[in-house]
Formats: C-alpha cells, structure tokens, sequence
C-alpha cells in the first residue's frame, strides 16, 4: 500500500493544476527587478488553457529608435502590415514620440509550461544587460529572469552583436474567460497614474472590463499594481485604433525602472495610505537596483559558478536548456552549433520520419516530413559541410525565414530540422504540374494564387530580405533567392529557405569579389555571373525576379527566340522591360501577367509592381534600389492591394496611373 505521505505532493500538485487550469495568471508584482531570483511568475504565463496556439496582442510605445512599423515589427518579431493595419498607421512613416501602438502577435505554448511569443534581439552596445533589455528596449514585456533561463549566454557574456532570444510574455483565455465572452488577451504595459478603471475605459470598446482585468491577473480590487509591469487585459473582440481610447490612458510618459525620475504612484484607486505604502515600496527597489547594479563585481560572485551546467538528456522536438555534446567532427559541426541549437537523436528522426519512409518523402527531394512530440517538421538530409546553412540560421529569428530548430549527425550525414511549410514552394504554386500537390501526406489546391495573395507573398520576402541585410549583425545576403526557395505556411505566408550560399557582408561600401560563382541562373544578377561582385543588390535582382514571376506566372528562363538561329533563352528578367516600353502598354501588360489571374486583378497595381520589378533587375546595380526601399514600396502595393475591390471596374482604380 502507497504512503500517504508520498501522495501529499502529488495532491498538492493535482490541486495547483486544477485551479490554474481555470483560473487566469499571477500577477508579476514587480518582481522582473529583481534577476537574482528566478520567481514562477518572472518567468511567463502559465500554459493554462486547451489552446497551445493562439492570436494574441501586446502594447507598445514609439521610441526614436522604434518609431514605424517596419522597425517596431524586426524589434518584437511582429508583422509590419498588420501592425499599420490594426494601428490605422503609415507603414513607412516616422510616428510621435511615445505613441501607443497594438501589436498583433502569435502566442504558443513553450515546452508545455509558458506561454510566449519568440522575438530576437542583438546586443547593439557593450554594457546592455538582460536587465536592460528586458526593461529598457522591450519595456518590460519580458523580464531578465526569462532572459536568463532561455539563453546559453551567462549574463557576464554579453557583448555587441550578441543575438539574443526574446521570450515575450502573452497568454491564450481559459475555459472560463471563453465563457465569459472574451477571446483574446492583450500584454498592457502599465504606466504612472494608471489605474484599473483607466485600462478598462481605455480598451473598453474592444470588451475590456475592471472585473476581467482583475479576474485575469488574480488580483482584487485592494490590490496594488506597479507602473512598468505588464498586466492581462481580456477582450472581446480586436484591439484596434478605432475601438481603443487612449485619452482615458494617463499621458505622463512611462518612468524607467533603472533610473526613476519620479516617486512611484499607487495604480489603482484606493486610499492615500496604499500611495504612501507604494512610494515607499517603489523608491526602496529603485534604490536596491543601483546598489546591485553599482555592485555588480560582487553580484558576479555571489549569483553562480562560472562553470556550465552538467548536461543532460532532452527528448526530441523539444528546446532543450542544456545540451549533450554528442561525438562529432569539429570541422563539420563547430561547438557553438552544438551549444545553440538542439541536438537529435538519429533514433528520434527515424521515429518521427517512419524511418524516412517514401510517404513522408516531400516530392522527389531528400526532405521528409516528421512529427515531433505532436508538432510537424521537416528533416533536410545533407551531405557534406553544411556550417554555413547553420551559422546563419541559428542566429536569426523571423516570421519569414524558415526557422532551424536542430541537427543530427549520423554516420557522417547531417540531418537539419526546420519548421514546417503546410504550403509547399511558391514555385509549385506558380506552375503546378496538376490540380492537387500532395506533400509528405498534405493535399491542397494550387491551381490559382489570388492577386492579394501574390502581392503579400513579394512583401514577406522583401520583408526577410530587409531583416538580413540591414537588421542582423553582421549583415548576411542570401545569394540564392528562387521560388523554390520561397515556402508558404498554413496561411499562405512566405518563408524564405536554403541558407547553403548565404555569406555575412560588412557594408556595401566594402563589396566581395568571388571566382567560384554560384547559384541559379536566371535569378542571378549580372555583375555576379561576370565579375563575382558580391553587394546586397545580388539580393534585389533576385527578388525582381520573384516579383515578375509571381506577376507572369513564367519561368525565370522561358522559351528559347524562334528568330535566334543559335537558340538564345529568354530570360524573364529581360521581358519586363519590353512589356513596359514604348506604345501598347495596357495590353502587353495584360498579355504578360498570369492568365491564370484572369481579369481578377487591378490592372494599374499590376503596372506599378512592375515597375518596381524593372528597377530591381537593372543591368547596372547603382540603378536598382536597396531592398529597405522595395519593401517600403510593396508596403503601398499591399495596402492599396487589400482596399481593392475585385468587383470594380479595373479602370477605376485609382492607386497608381499607368502613366507614372
């Protein structure tokens, strides 16, 4: 017969469980300032609902680093578009100093125990701290505990161009809160002088109550909430710029915690002796965080060992937090790799795959689709030194590049575990070998992308090449962008893959020059193929391309001259400028796009994106754009894209002229 006592914890646990499981989060309570202790509710909100996935919103105020949407999307991992789009805003445009913005985000379920939304952040000055970072850059939409807990930097490592993973924190509503008629959870960042009834006058056209809020955090109406710390806000429907007031929002701007200018207020609206109670509370932390940071060589020694924790085992599909060394070659697979990414098990990729069988080969490739603890991946067998493909991907993080979550090696073949693409190529998509693709078990039709989908397709492009060359550190060029190179997820997203010929660039100022020329041709601008000149627009002539094919649904390399006795091919890149050249315009436009689109397109968008895609394959590179100009200008195309209505006349629309 069991102990009794042996079942105690068990019970204890049972209990915690089922009251958390319909229940709503704890409240941080201002302890993400103290990093020396690794609370439970520093760390992120609880997995407490059914969902493992949801859409999810967090607030956030303009700074003048972080002032557009296409700045503040690289900064928190988000999407420019829908952030202009919720905020009613400019994607290009410079916006107001402290201006509060909503930010749609995706929120998942991380190792089965927080909730967060994955962000990356590198290290931009030496002496930046996950203190720093996690209050200062990301106004305390994470804290330094999770910092700290989610990266293999000791916080003594920390130097410029560090890229460090960013757990923000979100959540998904409960049963409970789904029965009380919300839909979604909002991160709000508390601010001086707010108070429960400001936050819920703020978002109460989007279904924001005191109760709720209350409700969500576990707190009561006595209890006191502190200014810069986040706090959930049930909602109803959307947040958006129409149904938000921020004038009920206090207009004091937020106080930094590392260097507080004012005595912090009590939040909600209780009496004067709870304020007095919390500028006491609020003074007294400010002063403990200067004497531990004033103090910091002695913190060195007292927080932990210098030397790394003991590895150990994790199972497959999961982010591990320590590793196990496996043996390996060092010249294929360098340390770092092992450090920074998850190491499989040849036997988990057997499992997963069904021991690569050919029902799980995608198409005629060496990819398989695998399942991992419940989640889809693909596993990419390759031959050779494939370093390259990993020291890129393991430092960046963005919706649109294709996520590496780990490698195997196995008998001198490595084994790459990516994300999975539910869509396939958008090559496939442009040019289907019949009506039903069916990939490692997925049968979908690809027998059309819509116009919409096409235009959004070039900005998710544009908006990861953007991301590479000019928010990484060091900068890196792709050097083989091709559709087939361009997976779509679930939502007909774009993600960029195949990292193998990415190389880092210093500036463009400082150009490489290679004799071992590589890639596709047809994609492959004309100083590389005869020069080997190696600049950012090596990138931009490729994505021209992509955009003419996505506009013309035609082979890079089309059919070969029948007036050319020697057979010369016809490269598309090439055809544009005919298309758009001299008298007929209108027809040789119409002739060239995708007859596929059938007339469901708005003829005068159509003209203006290949215009763009002109300039971006220009014989001379000091012609073509940067690509930071590309995606401001497939920005407008998109947005005057979603306003188009397909049922109007395409004469009328009246976002671009075919004369400009």
């Amino acid at each position: 017969m069991a102990n009794p006592s042996h079942l105690l914890p068990l019970l204890l646990l049972l209990l915690y469980f089922v009251k958390h499981s319909h229940s709503q989060q704890s409240y941080v309570n201002n302890r993400q300032l103290d990093c020396d202790q690794n609370y439970t509710t520093t760390l992120g909100f609880i997995c407490n609902s059914p969902a493992t996935t949801c859409p999810s919103f967090l607030t956030f105020r303009s700074t003048p680093t972080y002032n557009n949407p296409p700045t503040i999307a690289y900064l928190l991992s988000a999407d420019a578009s829908s952030i202009a789009a919720v905020n009613n805003i400019s994607t290009v445009d410079p916006l107001p100093n402290d201006t509060l913005l909503i930010i749609p985000i995706n929120c998942t379920c991380f190792n089965s125990t927080y909730y967060q939304h994955n962000a990356s952040y590198v290290l931009q000055r030496q002496g930046e701290t996950y203190f720093t970072v996690a209050n200062d850059t990301y106004q305390a939409l994470t804290t330094c505990q999770s910092l700290e807990a989610q990266n293999r930097y000791n916080f003594r490592s920390l130097v410029p161009n560090l890229n460090v993973a960013i757990p923000i924190r979100c959540a998904c509503v409960t049963p409970n809160q789904t029965a009380s008629g919300f839909n979604y959870l909002l991160t709000y960042l508390v601010r001086q002088g707010d108070s429960y009834e400001s936050i819920a006058r703020a978002f109460s056209g989007a279904g924001a109550t005191v109760q709720g809020i209350l409700d969500a955090n576990e707190l009561s109406a006595n209890s006191l909430i502190f200014f810069f710390t986040p706090i959930l806000v049930p909602l109803t429907r959307e947040p958006t710029s129409e149904n938000i007031n921020t004038a009920a929002l206090p207009s004091l701007p937020p106080a930094s915690p590392t260097l507080p200018t004012t005595p912090a207020t009590q939040i909600n609206g209780g009496s004067n002796s709870r304020r007095m109670v919390f500028v006491g509370v609020g003074v007294g932390i400010a002063v403990l965080v200067l004497v531990l940071l004033s103090l910091l060589a002695w913190c060195f020694i007292r927080r932990r060992k210098s030397a790394s924790p003991p590895a150990k085992e994790h199972s497959s599909g999961e982010l591990a937090t320590t590793w196990q060394p496996l043996s390996m070659s060092p010249e294929i697979i360098p340390q770092n790799f092992i450090d920074s990414l998850t190491v499989y098990k040849f036997e988990d990729l057997e499992k997963a795959t069904g021991s690569f069988s050919e029902a799980n080969r995608i198409g005629e490739s060496s990819v398989y689709r695998g399942l991992f603890n419940g989640d889809d991946a693909v596993v990419k067998i390759m031959k050779g030194d494939v370093s390259r493909e990993i020291d890129v991907l393991r430092q960046i993080n963005h919706s649109h590049i294709i996520r590496l979550s780990g490698f195997c090696l196995h008998d001198g073949i490595t084994y790459l575990v990516y994300e999975y693409a539910q869509k396939g190529s958008l090559n496939e998509w442009l040019r289907p070998s019949n009506t039903t693709v069916v990939k490692g078990g997925d049968e979908y039709d690809s027998h059309l992308l819509d116009w919409k989908q096409r235009v959004q397709i070039a900005y998710d492009v544009a908006d990861a090449l953007n991301y590479l060359h000019n928010f990484t550190r060091p900068p890196y060029i792709h050097k083989n962008l091709k559709s087939s190179n361009v997976l779509l997820d679930a939502n007909m997203r774009a993600k960029v893959a195949n990292f193998g010929l990415a190389r880092s660039l210093g500036s463009e100022d400082d150009p490489i020059v290679t004799r071992h020329v590589e890639g596709t041709y047809g994609y492959m601008a004309p100083e590389y193929i005869e020069n080997g000149l190696i600049t950012p627009k090596l990138d931009v002539f490729a994505l021209g391309v992509v955009i003419l094919e996505l506009l013309s649904g035609k082979e890079p390399i089309m059919d070969k001259r029948k007036d050319d006795e020697e057979g010369e091919q016809l490269l598309l890149w090439k055809k544009i400028e005919g298309v758009l050249a001299r008298e007929n315009v209108r027809e040789k436009l119409r002739e060239f796009v995708d007859p596929l689109l059938g007339e469901e397109y708005p003829l005068d968008l159509a003209y203006s994106m290949a215009q763009l895609a002109r300039r971006c394959v220009a014989h001379n590179l000091n012609e073509r754009p940067t690509v930071s100009e590309v995606f401001f200008a497939l920005s407008r195309l998109l947005s005057s894209s979603m306003d188009w209505d397909p049922s109007h006349e395409l004469q009328q629309s009246t976002s671009f002229s075919l004369s400009d």
